[in-house]
């Protein structure tokens, strides 16, 4: 990606708001959950383990996924017994990248619902200083909105061919977000991705809080929980 990728000040205003909003201590606590998950994901499918474990660990796992989890149940009965082997054939296969995530996407998405979310989820916790991750809320190429389109410049292009080449072009402007983050003081309530997914999750719900007062009446806003 050429030229300036974050938008700065931008990031900064949204980090100013949300230390207005979510204290420091309750930020350092979420980042310490986000790597109880991360050491979850990669005790169990880290380093080829994901081919020993039944279709059930990975239904209980994928469980744990706000985004999956009321469809983990159609996944394992769809997959069967060939879901450790293509879990592990997506971390550890010996095609690119690229290929991996677009052979994993075409098996998901005969259930409804299911398409980037979870081969990203997978990648990213159970290596999370290798992979990033990419959700609808992070970059929605539908809607083309999300929390990374908030703090990148206008003309920064998120999209790819196909849905495997969106996911890397997502990677790059992640690493951005995450190098600039680090310099200029947001972005680090937790370690490395990790630390870039909470400021991500903490712009995202302060845009929704904003988006929500100007459209709706006090007596709906009330009924949204606080950004912790």
């Amino acid at each position: 990606m050429p030229g300036q990728v974050v938008d700065t000040a931008t990031a900064q205003e949204f980090e100013a708001q949300v230390g207005r909003r979510l204290p420091a201590e309750e930020r350092a606590a979420i980042g310490h959950l986000l790597q109880a998950k991360a050491a979850r994901f990669h005790a169990l499918l880290g380093e080829g383990r994901a081919a020993g474990r039944s279709p059930d660990e990975l239904r209980r796992l994928f469980r744990g996924i706000f985004g999956v989890r009321g469809r983990a149940d159609a996944l394992a009965a769809q997959l069967g017994d060939r879901l450790p082997a293509e879990v592990d054939a997506l971390l550890h296969g010996d095609d690119d990248l690229p290929a991996r995530f677009r052979r994993f996407h075409e098996l998901v998405r005969g259930v409804p619902g299911l398409g980037f979310d979870l081969p990203a989820e997978i990648l990213h916790f159970t290596y999370p200083d290798r992979y990033w991750l990419w959700t609808r809320w992070v970059w929605d190429p539908k809607t083309q909105t999300g929390a990374l389109r908030l703090v990148v410049e206008d003309d920064v292009d998120l999209g790819g061919e196909d849905t495997a080449t969106t996911y890397l072009k997502v990677g790059e402007a992640s690493a951005f977000v995450e190098a600039t983050g680090k310099a200029a003081g947001f972005a680090s309530a937790a370690p490395g991705l990790l630390g870039t997914d909470l400021f991500l999750a903490c712009v995202y719900g302060v845009y929704m809080f904003t988006v929500l007062r100007m459209r709706m009446t006090t007596e709906f806003t009330r009924i949204v929980p606080e950004l912790p």
